[in-house]
């Protein structure tokens, strides 16, 4: 355990964080290209919602959340109730939950303020690569900034030329099929083990079998039916060992 006056590392002026910061920011560079596309996708997609480019780089600012912000973009165009839009977002995201109890040794003695401005730059892409530092790594914590912030600016440069192209685009353009693609290029390479494929493939199914259901519920069913499987598929494999 890692006591409080160790945690220098995180303070922006101290000699440790500024080295472990760059070597973050480096490590996040080779994802640059895959994260730009997709941000740009979320940024046409506020705008095809019908928010304003001003507003679709405010909701990107606030809900700066990734596959949830494509979510809750389709749902505002077929016009799902407010509290839907919230509980699928919530429900997608519920994986940032174990991220946090994963990373959360990095920041002991971190200042609870601080912490709120890390967790808010919690990111999948963040999290691997963290999670994937060198083990000689001696400052995780700033390294795990580094990467979370070249992530953020990268996120947020391609939702606002997202969102100004998104402007000019005819709404016959048929758009709608870059946000599955979007989802199948993330989804694709974590799907490692078997109760990750299992419960993508249920996933899958159920939101498709559903799909006539209003609001979109169809994407909370599969991602609950999903979910479960995945959660039961762990557990029988833990008995079996």
């Amino acid at each position: 355990m890692r006591h409080p006056e160790d945690m220098t590392e995180i303070i922006p002026h101290s000699p440790q964080f500024r080295p472990a910061f760059w070597r973050g920011m480096r490590a996040f560079t080779p994802l640059v290209p895959g994260v730009v596309p997709f941000s740009m996708v979320a940024g046409i997609a506020a705008v095809q919602a019908g928010f304003t480019p001003a507003e679709s780089i405010a909701f990107s600012l606030i809900g700066y959340a990734g596959s949830a912000q494509l979510i809750a973009s389709q749902m505002v165009t077929s016009h799902a109730p407010t509290v839907l839009i919230v509980l699928s977002s919530l429900i997608v995201n519920l994986r940032f939950a174990m991220y946090s109890a994963s990373l959360l040794p990095l920041f002991v003695g971190v200042p609870l303020p601080r912490r709120w401005l890390l967790a808010y730059g919690l990111t999948d892409q963040a999290y691997a690569v963290t999670m994937g530092r060198p083990v000689t790594e001696p400052s995780p914590a700033a390294y795990y900034a580094g990467a979370a912030a070249l992530m953020w600016l990268t996120w947020q440069s391609g939702t606002a030329v997202g969102a100004l192209v998104g402007a000019k685009i005819p709404s016959t353009w048929p758009l709608d099929f870059a946000v599955p693609l979007s989802f199948i290029a993330l989804l694709v390479p974590v799907l490692q083990r078997r109760p990750q494929v299992f419960a993508a493939i249920v996933s899958a199914v159920v939101a498709v079998a559903a799909h006539g259901l209003p609001f979109r519920l169809n994407l909370i069913l599969g991602a609950v039916c999903g979910v479960a499987v995945g959660q039961l598929m762990q557990r029988w494999q833990a008995k079996s060992v």
